[in-house]
């Protein structure tokens, strides 16, 4: 510990977070091949599935799809991987060793940030071309996707390593295995909004998944979407509110 203490001490935030992020792939390098086919197959099967279950949609729902598949697998994976490793963490009692290392509680999460967003980003653009060849629509990602793209995994993340951090481990899957739920099934990700029941539209005004949504799809289909002031301002609100609840979650005794 020591030696890892040293190390870390005179370093910035940037360098704490590649020390981190060397430090947690090499801890499960045996684990990563079958992580990474297993977000390859969970995008690809997202939009193919639902390309049988739906058949040939209209050219909206089809654009739908499409954006939404990567979305939800990126949140899949912030919302149960994360929290599933940081509970694997925290009964080996890795966790509570890292919390020991003179480094920016932010770097701990913005660790986990970079390596899981590195995990899923193939997937990810791999289910948009399969799901543009397979509904027979056209993407045309601006470069600015990729800052939505850290943006929503920076916030599915913190939530994700806030809850496993305060819950029980087997407490914090369930938990996490509900929210994926939530959002394959009752999240307007991959239909419009206007499909749901009223009272859960004006729910989802205040939650952060509508918001990264809608960002997404703007930046994968500019030409057929837009983005929302207020989804703007509430993905905002909750990137703040999020990374600060996983910094003070770190803050407390395991």
């Amino acid at each position: 510990m020591s030696t890892a203490q040293t190390a870390v001490a005179p370093a910035g935030l940037g360098q704490s977070v590649a020390l981190l992020v060397r430090w947690r792939v090499r801890s499960n390098a045996s684990q990563f091949p079958l992580l990474f086919a297993v977000q390859i197959a969970v995008s690809v099967l997202l939009v193919l599935g639902l390309g049988m279950f739906v058949g040939n949609p209209p050219e909206l729902f089809a654009r739908y799809l499409t954006t939404g598949a990567g979305t939800a697998a990126l949140l899949t994976v912030a919302l149960i991987v994360t929290s599933q490793s940081v509970s694997q963490m925290k009964e080996n009692g890795s966790l509570a060793w890292m919390k020991t290392w003179p480094v920016a509680r932010t770097a701990l999460v913005l660790a986990e940030v970079t390596m899981w967003t590195a995990l899923v980003l193939p997937g990810l653009v791999l289910g948009w071309i399969i799901g543009a060849a397979r509904f027979h629509v056209s993407i045309s990602p601006r470069p600015w996707i990729i800052l939505v793209v850290l943006v929503v995994a920076l916030t599915a993340t913190s939530l994700g390593y806030s809850y496993a951090v305060l819950l029980h481990p087997q407490i914090a899957n369930v938990i996490g295995q509900l929210l994926t739920f939530v959002v394959l099934m009752f999240s307007p990700v991959s239909f419009p909004a206007e499909r749901l029941p009223g009272w859960l539209q004006t729910i989802h005004h205040f939650l952060p998944i509508e918001p990264m949504a809608e960002l997404m799809r703007a930046g994968v289909m500019p030409e057929a979407f837009s983005v929302t002031t207020r989804s703007v301002v509430v993905l905002t609100i909750w990137v703040v509110a999020a990374v600060g609840g996983a910094e003070a979650s770190l803050r407390r005794r395991l």
